[in-house]
């Protein structure tokens, strides 16, 4: 009996010993696989804040307007407020290439205080670590040289650009840095000596801080310049260019050992204290230890599920998409297996107006819905899944060619038709889809993808809220939409776009009250360039900005050759949310002299969505300067009374798509009195557009309308003939200015 108790005595604490071991071992897993995605998380935010500085400053007019006497305004321009804008910068920096500083800019203002120097030793290293990174270089043609440096070029003639980024203390906080050579990207020749760079400076902020919280689901993330000695938490050490150790990053860990210890514990007591039952207690911990197995290998296969899925949808993600493409073609081709591969490429039409007006929440729970969606209503041998975003990515295997293509677009465009119900907003949003399929286009599964995206961008350029299937012509116009995109930045730098003013009449008397100005463009080559074609490139450049503030100087200006009369000027929402808006409206009244109180600044439903401080301290800000405030688009986006409460408008615009209904639909005629009906009631003028036909004018007329305009009575003039039709008895009051 001694013999088998000393027997279960060592067998126990052998097992005990073991079991604590494969729990140490569980924990210091989770701890460095929690180690490796913080670690992951902090390589991706400097990759995309440099590739961000290289897209920006690779570009012709960037070598020669940052030398130049306009630098500081074109900079505030296309540098520091695209930077500040969109990607949130907190210090800029323009350096020569011996680290030495020009000027620099703290967000979207140019600062004397730059405390550059502690900083000029990790930066002058991180100029001369991207001249030794091959990894960016492509395919160097041949080097030449510039000043002291050799530079390379790529087989087009062009210069490379290089970049570098690394992590350091900046004014005493951790912060991103990332250096990026300007380089011209059409003139070679522009490159004279050593290039300048570009030096980005990123605060690992709350912000910074919030994001790894919600991508890694980690709880009480932070930044700390000691190493923590609480047991609970698990951290990472943040280091410089040079190897030093600026701080860590330290977060609540959450080890799977304390969870098996609490499950197991009583059980091992039990057997302990009662090892008389041998075989009864046996018996129970070896069935509690395959329980234990089994529940480890489904948390092996928990972590694989997680990375080939998107958190947020439960979708599949782009890497679990692409191996399923690259076994579908293989068994297409190798197999000859009858069939197609047919790929979709998704996304959800402007959605960054939902995210930046109803707020990031609306917009996660808009892709949630739209996912859901898509996997109730597709066949079940559908393949989809979520690159990130609002982008969505179907597979389908099936045989038919263009015709089977045409299917499925309208299958997915058919998704929409139902409205969006999102906290108590009906969001009636569109999709756009572009479509490949191989092997007949192509038998490799990145170009087979990359064929659907350029055929969703020929979608997206035809108006959304359509599909295309991708031919091979449209390679061709990817170049041309980067070809306009240059042309369409120097344009606005060299001020060559135009307006033309389209009288606005009254409804009974039709005596001219107005004008509406319509920004044109008159390219040198391509002729006349429509708005609906350079608009849309200017969203997804980021030049909304800058061709705003363009049409808001060129319209103050103009003003001061016109009669006393109002003239109403279209804001992008862009303009309205940038932080420094108020002051650049300053600062435009100052250079051009022009009166305020002459001025009516439209807006449209979509940035009254929002209702944010932000929002309403803009218009109250821009009221308070004599400015007076308009809606406008009025009765087509997400009408709601109570914006209409929130701010008293001076006016509302009747879309046009409400007037050419209005002869043959009973239906279009009612709503356009009842918006008449609640202008009049809330004290705001009310003015139709798109008023063609005489029947139109006077059933626009019936229902109250003031102010109408259409081809009916003018088309769009040059200024000098809009400004001869003007008579001061004529004149009182509306002249708009719209991108579009």
């Amino acid at each position: 009996m001694a013999a088998t108790f000393v027997a279960l005595l060592a067998l126990t604490t052998a097992l005990i010993v073991a079991f604590r071991n494969s729990t140490n071992i569980a924990d210091h897993f989770a701890r460095t696989e929690e180690q490796r995605l913080v670690e992951r998380f902090m390589e991706r935010t400097e990759k995309q804040i440099l590739e961000a500085d290289k897209l920006q400053v690779v570009w012709d007019d960037a070598v020669t307007m940052l030398n130049s006497p306009k630098a500081e305004v074109w900079a505030r321009n296309f540098l520091a407020g695209y930077f500040w804008g969109s990607h949130r910068i907190d210090r800029i920096f323009h350096v020569r290439f011996d680290g030495s500083l020009v000027r620099c800019w703290h967000g979207v203002k140019l600062s004397q205080d730059c405390r550059y120097r502690p900083l000029s030793r990790t930066i002058s290293g991180l100029i001369r670590q991207s001249l030794k990174d091959q990894t960016q270089r492509g395919q160097v043609r041949d080097w030449r040289k510039h000043g002291s440096v050799n530079w390379p070029y790529d087989s087009k003639g062009l210069p490379i650009g290089l970049g570098q980024s690394s992590i350091a203390s900046v004014e005493g906080q951790p912060a991103i840095v990332a250096v990026a050579s300007v380089v011209p990207d059409v003139t070679p020749s522009l490159l004279q000596a050593e290039p300048d760079y570009i030096v980005l400076v990123r605060f690992i902020d709350e912000r910074i801080i919030s994001d790894l919280h919600e991508s890694l689901v980690l709880d009480d993330v932070r930044f700390e310049t000691s190493a923590t000695d609480d047991k609970n938490r698990n951290s990472l050490a943040i280091r410089d260019l040079h190897g030093d150790r600026i701080g860590w990053i330290s977060w609540l860990s959450k080890p799977p050992g304390p969870a098996i210890l609490r499950q197991t514990a009583p059980l091992l007591a039990v057997y302990i204290l009662f090892f008389v039952g041998v075989v009864a207690g046996g018996a129970i911990i070896v069935r509690r230890m395959r329980r234990t197995t089994s529940e480890l290998i489904a948390s092996e296969a928990q972590a694989q599920h997680n990375a080939l899925h998107d958190a947020m949808s439960g979708l599949p993600n782009r890497a679990h998409f692409m191996q399923r493409l690259r076994q579908e073609l293989n068994a297409c081709v190798e197999r000859r297996e009858l069939g197609d591969v047919f790929v979709a490429y998704v996304d959800i039409d402007r959605f960054k107006i939902v995210n930046d007006t109803l707020g990031h929440h609306v917009g996660d729970e808009l892709v949630r819905q739209v996912a859901l969606r898509l996997r109730r209503s597709l066949p079940p041998g559908d393949f989809l899944s979520r690159f990130g975003g609002d982008e969505f990515v179907l597979m389908r295997r099936t045989t038919g060619g263009r015709a089977a293509a045409d299917m499925l677009g309208k299958q997915i465009m058919a998704l929409t038709r139902e409205p969006f119900v999102i906290s108590s907003n009906n969001l009636e949003v569109s999709l756009s889809c572009g479509i490949s399929w191989g092997p007949e286009q192509s038998e490799d599964p990145g170009e087979l993808l990359r064929r659907a995206d350029i055929a969703l961008y020929r979608a997206k350029q035809r108006g959304r809220a359509r599909y295309r299937r991708f031919t091979r012509d449209m390679d061709a116009s990817v170049k041309l939409r980067r070809e306009m995109e240059v042309e369409l930045r120097r344009a606005i730098v060299r001020d060559e776009l135009t307006l033309a003013y389209q009288p606005i009449v009254h409804a009974g008397s039709g005596a001219i009250e107005g004008f509406e100005a319509l920004l044109r463009w008159p390219h040198p080559e391509r002729g006349s360039i429509r708005p609906g074609l350079f608009v849309p490139v200017a969203e997804q450049a980021g030049m909304m900005v800058p061709l705003g503030s363009w049409v808001l100087r060129r319209v103050f200006t103009e003003s001061r050759q016109w009669p006393d009369c109002d003239i109403s000027v279209n804001l992008s929402p862009l303009q309205i949310m940038s932080s420094d808006f108020l002051q650049a409206m300053d600062e435009l009244v100052r250079e051009t002299g022009a009166d305020p109180r002459r001025f009516i600044l439209e807006v449209t439903e979509g940035v009254m969505l929002d209702r944010s401080d932000h929002v309403l301290d803009v218009l109250k800000g821009l009221n308070y300067r004599g400015f007076r405030i308009a809606l406008d688009d009025f009765g087509i986006g997400y009408s709601s009374l109570s914006y209409l409460r929130s701010f008293q408008f001076d006016r509302i615009k009747i879309d046009r798509s409400f007037v050419q209904n209005i002869e043959g639909d009973l239906d279009a005629h009612s709503i356009l009195k009842a918006i008449v009906s609640l202008g009049h009631t809330l004290r705001m003028k009310v003015v139709a557009e798109g008023v063609e036909t005489p029947m139109q004018r006077a059933l626009v007329q019936a229902a109250g309308c003031q102010m109408i305009q259409g081809h009916l009575f003018w088309e769009a003039l040059p200024v000098d003939e809009a400004k001869a039709l003007v008579r001061p008895a004529k004149v009182r009051g509306l002249s708009k200015v719209r991108v579009g």
